[in-house]
């Protein structure tokens, strides 16, 4: 689009309401697909699937995760239980009882006679007991305390427990998903400019069908008003010579009768015209009652016979968006196979990270944050699963199959859509040269009986059929040159390419 006509279009659209705008029907094809809706979702969905493929693209790289969490238990793990705890605590309440009970036993062993020469010398059971007694609490006491910092040391204290992890993923071998999940999106893509494509075409047809036939109106409303003319003269002319009495009033009634009808397909013709250019506008984006005006309203010559288009099937085959569409969905049938099938295969994965924990147990129990780092492979081998996957594989292989049929008919519509339009558009072509050559003697006609009318040799009946005659091939004309444009734009939407 050029700057002039941007510049027109901007006008155009900044105009009063009421205002008469001159439109073309490549400006009226412009603000069709500016304001048509359905357009404007189609570039929505375009955006959203090209998001979706760089989505899928991230498959490919590893993903880091942070993850943590906090639990609270109503007991601790305890790696003593409650006996071994009870003799590390007593520890050394036990030596010493132990040794007090050997001391007792040994001294109850020792003959009296070495008592009696012990006791000469001062030492006797008493002493020596009380002496083992004082060392035994002597050593009790620390042994004891030693025994209780190993209970205490063994305490792990987890009834609250802290961890935190990060995790970075690699993804090795996924059996094949992660490419049939990026085809599937570039696939989707493509689809998604296909369908806007074909909603641009389907706009474009729409917009030429409200355009021509808004012309078409335009020119039998100028026809009827024609018409209308020429049997009101006629009516004049044959009330004065009723007056003159060369005329009967039978044939006045009859003439009269045409007018009212001239007078009620003028309505009917401007009615249809102003729902035509109310249809028009909104389809534009314009106010419905927006005074519209087409550059080919006044065109003498609306069409010319066109030379005779070839046929082309394999260009609608190559160009068609409606095809494009119906191979992406089988395209995209077969990747969700593929896709499927990798749940029957192993997937393979790279893992590595940072974990911490409070407490830990990296270097005793330590009621503090402490982490390592870590790194493994994760392998993940699908074993049983009762045929779920090979069920879904060949279903979706039915899909594919039904997808191939689906675009094998329509290619076979499309052939015939073809060939069709290219019938019509000759058919049109020769409707045409009828239509002007029934034109040119219906013109001659008219005039040869006005000329014998007003020589008085032939009679208001005649004139009127002759007037009858001309409206009727005026309107074959305008029909047939309508009929040329609109098989022409039937033509290239089956061929694919309507621009």
């Amino acid at each position: 689009m050029n700057k002039k006509l941007v510049i027109f279009l901007l006008t155009c659209v900044t105009l009063p309401v009421g205002a008469q705008q001159l439109l073309t029907l490549d400006s009226c094809r412009a603000m069709a697909l500016r304001n048509n809706k359905q357009l404007s979702i189609s570039r929505v969905q375009q955006d959203v699937a090209v998001n979706l493929r760089k989505s899928a693209r991230t498959k490919y790289l590893p993903h880091v995760s942070a993850v943590g969490g906090y639990m609270w238990t109503s007991k601790e793990i305890s790696l003593l239980n409650d006996e071994q705890k009870e003799k590390l605590s007593n520890m050394g309440s036990s030596l010493a009882t132990g040794i007090e009970g050997k001391v007792g036993q040994l001294m109850s062993q020792v003959p009296s006679a070495v008592w009696d020469m012990l006791g000469a010398m001062g030492i006797t059971q008493e002493s020596i007991a009380a002496n083992v007694a004082h060392l035994s609490n002597a050593i009790a006491t620390p042994l004891n305390g030693f025994g209780q910092g190993v209970v205490d040391a063994f305490r792990s204290d987890t009834r609250n427990m802290f961890t935190g992890a990060i995790v970075v993923t690699q993804p090795v071998f996924m059996g094949g998903s992660i490419i049939a999940l990026n085809k599937m999106a570039d696939i989707k893509e493509e689809l998604a400019c296909n369908s806007m494509e074909a909603k641009r075409q389907a706009t474009l047809y729409e917009i030429d069908q409200a355009y021509w036939q808004v012309v078409s109106l335009k020119h039998k409303q100028k026809l009827a008003e024609s018409y209308l003319e020429l049997i009101k003269k006629l009516d004049g002319d044959v009330q004065k010579m009723i007056e003159e009495g060369v005329a009967t009033r039978s044939e006045g009634l009859s003439v009269s009768v045409k007018v009212n009808e001239a007078e009620m397909t003028l309505a009917k013709v401007n009615d249809g015209l102003s729902l035509s250019k109310m249809y028009l506008a909104q389809i534009c984006g314009l106010p419905m009652n927006e005074t519209i005006i087409l550059a080919d309203e006044d065109t003498e010559n609306l069409a010319t016979v066109e030379l005779t288009p070839q046929l082309n099937v394999e260009s609608a085959v190559s160009n068609r968006p409606e095809l494009k569409m119906l191979q992406n969905a089988v395209d995209l049938s077969k990747q969700t196979t593929n896709l499927l099938k990798a749940g029957n295969l192993p997937q393979v994965s790279l893992i590595g990270g940072y974990a911490v924990s409070n407490p830990n147990l990296y270097n005793g129990f330590q009621k503090k944050f402490t982490g390592v780092w870590n790194v493994g492979v994760m392998v993940t081998i699908p074993v049983w699963n009762w045929g779920d996957v090979t069920y879904k594989v060949r279903a979706s292989k039915g899909a594919t199959t039904i997808a191939n049929l689906e675009l094998d008919e329509a290619r076979e519509k499309i052939e015939l859509q073809v060939n069709q339009s290219t019938f019509r558009v000759n058919e049109a072509n020769k409707n045409l040269q009828l239509a002007m050559a029934s034109t040119k003697s219906a013109e001659e006609n008219l005039r040869t009986a006005n000329l014998g009318f007003r020589e008085g040799v032939i009679s208001p009946t005649t004139v009127m059929e002759a007037q009858t005659a001309w409206l009727k091939a005026q309107s074959q004309k305008i029909d047939a040159e309508i009929d040329v444009k609109l098989s022409q734009v039937n033509l290239q939407k089956a061929l694919g390419t309507l621009e």
